[in-house]
Parts: C-alpha cells; sequence; structure tokens
C-alpha cells in the first residue's frame, strides 16, 4: 500500500493536507491537465481604417474592407491547465467553464457586429488576430478565480484560418 501523503502538495499558501484523508482543496503533484472547451458564434466586422483612403483600405484588407461589413461563423477554442482535484477528479467543472465563456463572450459578440456593438474591442481593429488577444484578457481574470489557468485561445474565423494566443 502506498502513501497518499508523498503525492500531496501544497497547492497555494492556504492549504495543505497531512492526514490520509483527502479533503477539498488538495491536489495531485505533478498532473497537469489541458481542458478545451469549443463554443460557436456568427458575427460581423471590417477591417477598415478611417484615416486611409478607401483604394488602400481595400489593397490592404481586401473584401474585409466592404463598406457594408461581412461575417463569419467562428469557432471558438478555450483551453485551461491546471491541477486535477482528486475529489472531484476534475480540473474545472465543464458547466461553469462554459458559463464563464457564454456569459463573458459568446452572449457579447454572438449575431453582433465586432466594430460597433463589443466592448472589450472598442477602439481595436476587428481583426481575428485582435479579438482572439482580446478574448484572452477578458477571460484570464475570470479562470483565475476559478483557480485555473487560461492556457490558449484558439479562434477559427474560417475553415482553413485561425489565430491561436498564449497570452504571450
Amino acid at each position: 500500500m502506498y502513501n497518499i501523503n508523498q503525492y500531496l502538495r501544497k497547492c497555494d499558501g492556504n492549504h495543505f493536507v497531512e492526514s490520509d484523508i483527502l479533503v477539498a482543496n488538495t491536489y495531485l503533484c505533478g498532473i497537469m491537465v489541458y481542458i478545451t472547451r469549443r463554443e460557436r458564434f456568427c458575427a460581423a466586422h471590417k477591417l477598415y481604417r478611417e484615416d486611409w483612403s478607401i483604394e488602400k483600405n481595400e489593397n490592404v484588407f481586401g473584401n474585409c474592407s466592404n463598406v457594408n461589413w461581412h461575417g463569419h461563423n467562428y469557432d471558438l477554442f478555450v483551453t485551461v491547465k491546471g491541477d486535477v482535484n482528486p475529489i472531484t477528479g476534475f480540473l474545472i467543472d465543464l458547466k461553469l467553464m462554459k458559463t464563464i465563456i457564454l456569459e463573458n463572450i459568446v452572449n457579447k459578440v454572438d449575431h453582433k457586429n465586432i466594430n460597433l456593438d463589443v466592448d472589450f474591442m472598442k477602439d481595436k481593429m476587428a481583426s481575428t488576430e485582435n479579438i482572439a488577444i482580446a478574448i484572452f484578457e477578458v477571460l484570464k481574470p475570470l479562470f483565475e478565480e476559478q483557480k485555473v489557468q487560461l492556457h490558449s485561445i484558439r479562434l477559427h474565423e474560417t475553415e482553413n484560418n485561425y489565430v491561436e494566443y498564449f497570452g504571450d
């Protein structure tokens, strides 16, 4: 029989277990797990700089600078990482992960104009790169509150094009 205490470690400055009974807030040492949740949303945007001519915008951004906007069916992949809780077997409750993503991202962008309607994109070029970075910035502290680390945002604008951002 093994001694479970050898596998327990100090999770943060507040939790440590010294008995053979597992209690909440104990974590298995060195078991890093990554969980990814996919959500989908539809949104319009335009890549356009007001300080450039129509011709320059068309040359740089092509059809994405269309004055009448254009839309995409986005696939958003949110990956978090951390230690597995031996009591629940979870890194994070997936229902909670879904709620965080829906309430703070999807509900704000789905069937919206990213340039005009999305608060976290205000005054930013609505490129897929900038959208992914902004989503990361919104979600990072929310997942930290749940004691997990946001690992990456992967945002598919089309079937063939996506941006992945790791917060670097």
